[in-house]
């Protein structure tokens, strides 16, 4: 019992170190995704912070901005995520990522293509997951430079209008970041 408890606060210390000997660091952040079904790929853009917990592990907070179109441009989504991601060291600058999202999305609907029976626009908020991996390397001083690939399970309901049940969400994004230490 108190070889347990020693080795907890240990690994506790040990952990609280690591943190200090890294900093934390926030910055911008770019992509471009291409969700399965939209008429097109399209950038992104918003901001990160990266917060480590230990040298094998780091907490990400971002939020972004982003567009696309479905059915040949008849709704287009926006949406604004703001997203919670693990990071994993298995090497020092290579990391696997996973995590979780809350999408504030606007639906809109064209009118003039959709017709009269067109649905009403909406705003809504979504949940979605996401994993991925990535590379960050040092940058000058006092900053990294980050890219990943991820893969984001999002699930939006286009039922209003006939023929989209089938229609796919899910999105992968290609980012490019650069995180400046605190």
């Amino acid at each position: 019992m108190v070889r347990t408890l020693f080795m907890a606060i240990a690994l506790v210390a040990l952990a609280f170190t690591s943190v200090s000997a890294q900093s934390s660091g926030i910055g911008p952040q770019m992509g471009y995704f291409k969700t399965s079904d939209a008429d097109q790929g399209n950038f992104t853009g918003g901001a990160v912070i990266r917060m480590p917990l230990s040298p094998a592990l780091s907490l990400e907070g971002s939020i972004n901005y982003r567009q696309e179109e479905f059915l040949d441009e008849q709704v287009t989504v926006k949406n604004w995520p703001l997203m919670v991601t693990g990071l994993f060291y298995p090497l020092p600058i290579v990391y696997g990522a996973a995590g979780a999202g809350w999408y504030n999305t606007t639906i809109d609907y064209d009118q003039d293509l959709l017709g009269i029976n067109a649905p009403e626009d909406e705003t809504k908020q979504k949940f979605g997951w996401h994993f991925g991996g990535g590379v960050e390397l040092p940058f000058g001083t006092g900053s990294t430079l980050f890219g990943d690939i991820r893969y984001v399970f999002i699930d939006y309901n286009f039922d209003e209008i006939p023929g989209s049940s089938e229609i796919s969400s899910d999105f992968v994004v290609m980012q490019l970041g650069l995180v400046f230490n605190m």
